[in-house]
Protein backbone atom coordinates (compact mmCIF):
# COMPACT_ATOMS: atom_id res chain seq x y z
CA UNK A 1 0.00 0.00 0.00
CA UNK A 2 1.84 3.19 -1.05
CA UNK A 3 1.26 6.85 0.93
CA UNK A 4 -1.20 9.14 0.12
CA UNK A 5 0.55 12.05 -2.02
CA UNK A 6 0.22 15.02 0.18
CA UNK A 7 -0.36 18.37 -1.42
CA UNK A 8 0.17 21.63 -0.07
CA UNK A 9 -2.26 23.13 1.88
CA UNK A 10 -5.23 24.74 -0.19
CA UNK A 11 -6.69 27.67 1.34
CA UNK A 12 -10.30 27.05 3.09
CA UNK A 13 -9.97 23.79 4.15
CA UNK A 14 -10.52 20.35 2.30
CA UNK A 15 -11.89 20.06 -1.35
CA UNK A 16 -14.78 18.47 -2.42
CA UNK A 17 -14.96 16.61 -5.39
CA UNK A 18 -18.18 15.50 -7.05
CA UNK A 19 -17.40 12.21 -9.77
CA UNK A 20 -19.53 11.53 -12.83
CA UNK A 21 -19.27 8.36 -14.75
CA UNK A 22 -21.39 5.73 -15.56
CA UNK A 23 -18.83 2.98 -15.24
CA UNK A 24 -19.65 2.34 -11.22
CA UNK A 25 -16.03 0.52 -11.13
CA UNK A 26 -14.37 3.73 -12.11
CA UNK A 27 -16.67 6.20 -9.82
CA UNK A 28 -15.60 3.93 -7.15
CA UNK A 29 -11.95 3.65 -7.75
CA UNK A 30 -11.52 7.45 -8.56
CA UNK A 31 -13.96 7.89 -4.48
CA UNK A 32 -11.23 4.87 -3.15
CA UNK A 33 -8.15 7.69 -4.46
CA UNK A 34 -9.77 10.83 -3.15
CA UNK A 35 -10.79 9.62 0.13
CA UNK A 36 -7.43 8.36 0.94
CA UNK A 37 -5.66 12.82 0.58
CA UNK A 38 -6.01 14.57 3.88
CA UNK A 39 -7.20 17.56 1.78
CA UNK A 40 -10.05 16.09 -0.31
CA UNK A 41 -13.20 15.33 0.39
CA UNK A 42 -15.40 13.53 -1.46
CA UNK A 43 -18.72 15.41 -2.38
CA UNK A 44 -20.58 12.13 -3.85
CA UNK A 45 -20.41 10.41 -7.14
CA UNK A 46 -23.03 10.23 -9.71
CA UNK A 47 -24.44 7.83 -12.89
CA UNK A 48 -26.26 10.28 -14.68
CA UNK A 49 -26.48 13.98 -15.72
CA UNK A 50 -29.82 14.17 -13.84
CA UNK A 51 -28.19 12.96 -10.55
CA UNK A 52 -25.07 14.81 -11.50
CA UNK A 53 -26.97 18.12 -11.31
CA UNK A 54 -28.87 17.26 -7.90
CA UNK A 55 -25.64 16.36 -6.43
CA UNK A 56 -23.78 19.39 -7.58
CA UNK A 57 -26.63 21.79 -6.39
CA UNK A 58 -27.28 20.15 -2.69
CA UNK A 59 -22.65 19.01 -2.09
CA UNK A 60 -21.38 22.20 -3.84
CA UNK A 61 -18.17 21.08 -4.82
CA UNK A 62 -15.12 22.85 -5.71
CA UNK A 63 -14.12 20.33 -8.74
CA UNK A 64 -16.59 18.19 -10.90
CA UNK A 65 -14.87 14.85 -12.66
CA UNK A 66 -17.01 14.39 -15.61
CA UNK A 67 -17.07 11.93 -17.66
CA UNK A 68 -17.16 13.46 -21.46
CA UNK A 69 -19.21 10.78 -22.42
CA UNK A 70 -21.98 11.00 -19.63
CA UNK A 71 -25.49 9.60 -19.78
CA UNK A 72 -27.95 12.87 -20.53
CA UNK A 73 -25.20 14.77 -21.66
CA UNK A 74 -21.29 15.36 -21.11
CA UNK A 75 -21.23 19.17 -22.07
CA UNK A 76 -25.28 19.64 -20.81
CA UNK A 77 -24.39 18.15 -17.41
CA UNK A 78 -21.20 20.22 -17.83
CA UNK A 79 -23.15 23.44 -18.22
CA UNK A 80 -25.93 22.94 -16.28
CA UNK A 81 -23.68 22.29 -12.61
CA UNK A 82 -21.62 25.03 -13.42
CA UNK A 83 -24.60 27.15 -13.92
CA UNK A 84 -26.07 25.68 -10.59
CA UNK A 85 -22.32 26.25 -8.29
CA UNK A 86 -20.64 29.29 -9.39
CA UNK A 87 -17.13 29.01 -9.25
CA UNK A 88 -17.03 25.29 -9.72
CA UNK A 89 -14.55 24.11 -11.87
CA UNK A 90 -15.28 21.08 -14.14
CA UNK A 91 -12.45 18.54 -15.29
CA UNK A 92 -13.61 16.55 -18.50
CA UNK A 93 -12.32 12.87 -17.72
CA UNK A 94 -12.42 11.19 -21.18
CA UNK A 95 -11.25 7.95 -22.52
CA UNK A 96 -10.97 9.92 -26.26
CA UNK A 97 -8.24 12.67 -26.60
CA UNK A 98 -9.34 13.80 -29.99
CA UNK A 99 -10.01 17.62 -30.91
CA UNK A 100 -13.72 17.35 -31.21
CA UNK A 101 -14.86 16.31 -27.17
CA UNK A 102 -12.10 18.73 -26.11
CA UNK A 103 -13.56 22.00 -27.96
CA UNK A 104 -17.45 20.75 -27.04
CA UNK A 105 -16.26 20.77 -23.48
CA UNK A 106 -14.20 24.11 -23.15
CA UNK A 107 -17.12 25.77 -25.08
CA UNK A 108 -19.63 25.11 -21.87
CA UNK A 109 -16.79 26.49 -19.52
CA UNK A 110 -14.84 23.38 -18.70
CA UNK A 111 -11.84 23.92 -16.76
CA UNK A 112 -9.65 21.15 -17.52
CA UNK A 113 -9.52 17.70 -19.40
CA UNK A 114 -7.42 14.52 -18.84
CA UNK A 115 -7.54 11.42 -20.84
CA UNK A 116 -8.33 8.33 -18.90
CA UNK A 117 -5.33 6.11 -18.18
CA UNK A 118 -3.14 8.96 -16.40
CA UNK A 119 -2.02 7.92 -12.83
CA UNK A 120 -3.58 8.85 -9.87
CA UNK A 121 -0.96 11.33 -9.06
CA UNK A 122 -1.77 13.25 -12.39
CA UNK A 123 -5.39 13.16 -12.00
CA UNK A 124 -4.91 14.28 -8.38
CA UNK A 125 -2.79 17.19 -9.20
CA UNK A 126 -5.32 18.55 -11.81
CA UNK A 127 -8.10 18.24 -8.66
CA UNK A 128 -6.31 20.58 -6.51
CA UNK A 129 -4.76 22.83 -9.60
CA UNK A 130 -8.30 23.47 -10.50
CA UNK A 131 -9.73 23.04 -6.85
CA UNK A 132 -7.04 25.69 -5.90
CA UNK A 133 -9.05 28.18 -8.82
CA UNK A 134 -12.47 27.28 -7.01
CA UNK A 135 -10.84 29.00 -3.72
CA UNK A 136 -9.52 32.15 -5.65
CA UNK A 137 -13.41 32.41 -7.52
CA UNK A 138 -15.09 32.05 -4.21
Amino acid sequence: MTAPLVPPAVPGGPLRVLICDDNTMLRTALGDVIEAQPDLVLAGSAADAAEAIRLATVERPHVVVLDVRFPGGGPYTAEQILRAVPGARVLAFSAYGDQGPRSEMAAVGVAGYLVKGITNAQLLAEVRALGAQAFRAT
